[in-house]
């Protein structure tokens, strides 16, 4: 891992690797760059840069005031500046795919497309209330192949997984400790992601529109509960051009390496200006 400091002393994690086009893949709420391990070898030679969030993954903690989308945007931002990146391609994995818009809104010319991965202006209360349930939370598996075992159980809308990518999953977002399996974040996410919606909702919309003129796709997974198949008809109204597909035996979020997803990554990047 590499490491810079942001404006405000805060040391981020990630990876920077490869040469030619920039892509930044910003993760979900509690993941890590880890989020990309499964795309990464079918990614055609680019510069693959992958961030951990502050309070993620190797990056430094700052309490749960600071773990919020502009926030985590304008780190975003201060990663490229540091590498002297001046556009960048993005595909942003749920929370990664809300930064990406509101990138759009805040530095449009900073992007060459965003890639959304089962993210949309309008995000499902259902799927909401089950990121509820776990977010901030140590599972009760005491190692990750016992994690492995229940994932299949307690991820409703998958199908048609083999059992090595459910421990790789336990193993990719959850550490060993003694006493059992530890999360890779800053528990106060859990209250930074409670707080963030106790409010009225906030109209995402013009985000989305924000994008108009930059190369769009979206991948969803066509069981998620996060991301409905009415909003994703509405994205599609507004951007008739926008790279689309449903994962099958997927729900939120998709794993990135599923024949469909693949096509539409594949088909965003040629897409992208020279």
């Amino acid at each position: 891992m590499q490491h810079f400091h942001t404006t405000d002393g805060t040391r981020i994690a990630f990876l920077d690797e490869g040469e030619g086009l920039p892509l930044l893949c910003l993760p979900g709420l509690t993941r890590t760059h880890g989020d990309f391990d499964y795309l990464k070898p079918h990614l055609p030679p680019l510069r693959l840069i992958r961030m951990d969030y502050r309070g993620r993954g190797g990056s430094q903690w700052t309490g749960a005031a600071t773990y919020n989308v502009p926030q985590e945007a304008r780190d975003a931002l201060e990663l490229l500046d540091h590498l002297g990146i001046g556009k960048a391609a993005v595909i942003g994995t749920s929370r990664g795919g809300m930064i990406g818009m509101l990138l759009a809104a805040m530095a449009r010319d900073r992007l060459l497309g965003l890639c959304l991965n089962d993210i949309g202006p309008v995000i499902e209360r259902r799927g909401l209330e089950r990121i509820f349930d776990y977010v901030g939370r140590n599972p009760r598996a005491r190692t990750h192949e016992d994690l492995a075992a229940a994932l299949p159980g307690t991820m409703p809308g998958f199908a048609n997984v083999p059992a090595d990518r459910w421990l790789a999953e336990a193993r990719l977002h959850y550490h060993a400790a003694d006493r059992g399996l530890k999360i890779t974040y800053d528990p106060a996410l859990r209250d930074a992601f409670l707080d963030a919606f106790k409010g009225p909702p906030v109209d995402l919309w013009p985000l989305f529109d924000a994008c108009a003129g930059l190369p769009v796709a979206l991948i969803r997974g066509a069981n998620s509960d996060l991301l409905s198949p009415e909003t994703v008809a509405e994205m599609r109204r507004r951007r008739p051009d926008m790279i689309f597909a449903d994962v099958p035996d997927r729900a939120h979020i998709p794993f990135l390496d599923e024949p469909e997803s693949l096509s539409v990554i594949a088909r965003f990047l040629k897409a992208l200006p020279a």
